[in-house]
Parts: C-alpha cells; sequence; structure tokens
C-alpha cells in the first residue's frame, strides 16, 4: 500500500476562554490519500478548524498540537511561518466557503490569481497572467478574458467559487481542502463546480478534503467519510456505506433529512448523547489510525 499524502494523528485544536480551555478539535486522526475524504457534521463540530490547522491557520492563542501531522513523510506541525507559506498554496490549497469574503473586492480577478501564483511559484507577471487564463478556462469560464478584467462582486456566486478554485489549483498543489464549496449555490450550478472540482482533482492525482454539511452530496461525491460530532471523528466509513452507517449520531443525522423516496409526516430531531461527546470510540466505527493514536487504544 502507497504511503499517505497527509497523515493526521491526535490532531488537537484548543483555545483559552474565561471558563477554561475550550478543546475545538480533540484527537482527529486520518490518512489521506489520492482520493475524494468527505468530513461531515454539524456546525462547530470541528470540520473547519481541522482543515485550518492543517494549513497552519489557526492563530494565537489557538495552539494546535498532534502526535504526528506529515505531507509526504515531512512533519508540518507548527513550522515557523516562513517554511510553512511554502506549503499554503503550493502543496495543500483551501477554498474557502463564500467567495464574497474569499476574494479582495478591490482587486480585479485576474489580479489576484496573478498574484497567488507569483508569490507561491515565483514565476514572472506574463507567465502568471497565462497561467490564470488557464486555469480560468479550466474551471469552464466561458469568457475568461472577461472574467479576468471584472472585480469579484461582478460575477455570480457559483463564478466566483469557480475562480477561487482556479486560483487554488493554478499552483497544482498535492492537496485541496474545500470547505463548504457549494452551500451558497443552486442546484444547477453546484452540479457543475463538483464536475469541475472532481474532473481536475482526478486528472492531477490529487486528495481532497470535501467539507460539507449535506450528507447526500458526500455519499455520492466522495470516497470515503469521516463523522464529526463535538471535536472529535464518531465514525469513518466508505461513502457508499454511509446510508447504513451504524453510529447513533450518524443515523440522527440522516433521519434528520427529508426524502422523496420515503416521506413522513414530521422529520426526526436530532437527540444528542453525553456518551458521544467525551465516552469511549467504538472501535468498530473508527479505522485503525484513530486506535493508533491514543497510546492505550481507543478512549
Amino acid at each position: 500500500m502507497s504511503a499517505p499524502l497527509l497523515l493526521v494523528r491526535d490532531l488537537r485544536v484548543a483555545f483559552p476562554t474565561r471558563q477554561g480551555v475550550f478543546e475545538a478539535v480533540r484527537g482527529v486522526s486520518f490518512d489521506l490519500g489520492r482520493e475524494r475524504l468527505g468530513v461531515v457534521g454539524e456546525s462547530g463540530s470541528g470540520k473547519s478548524m481541522t482543515g485550518r490547522a492543517i494549513l497552519g491557520l489557526v492563530r494565537p492563542p489557538g495552539r494546535v498540537t498532534a502526535q504526528r501531522m506529515e505531507l509526504d513523510g515531512q512533519s508540518i506541525l507548527n513550522l515557523p511561518e516562513r517554511q510553512m507559506r511554502a506549503i499554503r498554496g503550493r502543496r495543500i490549497s483551501m477554498v474557502m466557503q463564500d467567495p464574497k469574503f474569499s476574494l479582495n473586492p478591490v482587486m480585479r480577478v485576474g489580479d489576484q490569481i496573478v498574484e497567488a501564483y507569483r508569490q507561491q511559484t515565483g514565476a514572472g507577471r506574463a507567465t502568471a497572467r497565462t497561467r490564470a487564463m488557464e486555469m480560468l478556462e479550466a474551471v469552464r469560464i466561458r469568457e475568461p478574458e472577461r472574467v479576468f478584467g471584472a472585480y469579484p462582486h461582478e460575477v455570480s456566486g457559483g463564478m466566483g467559487q469557480r475562480i477561487m478554485i482556479a486560483m487554488m489549483l493554478a499552483s497544482g498543489p498535492e492537496i485541496l481542502i474545500a470547505d463548504e464549496p457549494t452551500s451558497a449555490l443552486d442546484v444547477s450550478v453546484r452540479t457543475e463546480v463538483l464536475r469541475i472540482m472532481d474532473d481536475l482533482v482526478r486528472d492531477r492525482g490529487m486528495g481532497l478534503i470535501f467539507i460539507s454539511h449535506d450528507l447526500n452530496l458526500v455519499a455520492q461525491f466522495c470516497d470515503r467519510v469521516l463523522i464529526m460530532y463535538a471535536g472529535r471523528v464518531v465514525e469513518t466509513l466508505a461513502a457508499r456505506d454511509l446510508h447504513a452507517a451504524r453510529h447513533p449520531y450518524t443515523q440522527g443525522l440522516l433521519n434528520s433529512l427529508p426524502r422523496l423516496d420515503a416521506p413522513v409526516e414530521r422529520l426526526a430531531v436530532l437527540e444528542r448523547r453525553p456518551e458521544w461527546k467525551d465516552g469511549p470510540l467504538d472501535p468498530a466505527l473508527v479505522d485503525a489510525s484513530m486506535i493508533d493514536a491514543f497510546p492505550g487504544g481507543v478512549r
């Protein structure tokens, strides 16, 4: 079996508060190969914070610790900012949830892609402009010249999301972290954006971490799924088996979704149990990497 692109063991993110230390991520472990890995859970479950911790985007007083966090066998845990900037964008990229808050409103779209590409690769302006045009075409923007010269407020939400994908993939990273990349899009545009991401990831042999609330979407789009609750992974399974999940939390999430093939008068309300947060993890529901993260086994 080939070595994973990304290896994470016992990742923890903590913040000091007036009530004590709050752990937003608690003991998350997984391997990422050249695959589409879905990360699912409610708001506040630690999905986005996990992605930010991998990229070194958790700022003080937040504290990131782990037993191991490696990219192609190289430790990237708490690297100095200068070294992390050589990895961020160039080897691992992240598409944020809403392009309105990710794109600079006073810079033209093309200039932003060019600037990001030059900063990541050291390329000249002419080379960077050619690359930016290639990436706008790669994400199927019909008039790349016009969009290149447009400001963010002049493009739609779906096009803004495509621009962000183009910017993040321009330097050819090994891993893409997509944080709710389709949450603000309508169904037809969402399908197109997912198809673009899928084609680019498959053609380049990348690893994708796809963060989402949409269980049905993850089941259709991803290869494997991590289910997160209260900052930790409570179940891992193949995406095709998601609707046969065994953990009561995952079952509760699924039961709260409306289904056209099985309509009900009232949707189930998810009842949370204290043991899901702090109780022992079921070794039958999490993979070996989770078990190995804890010296005494699963806890």
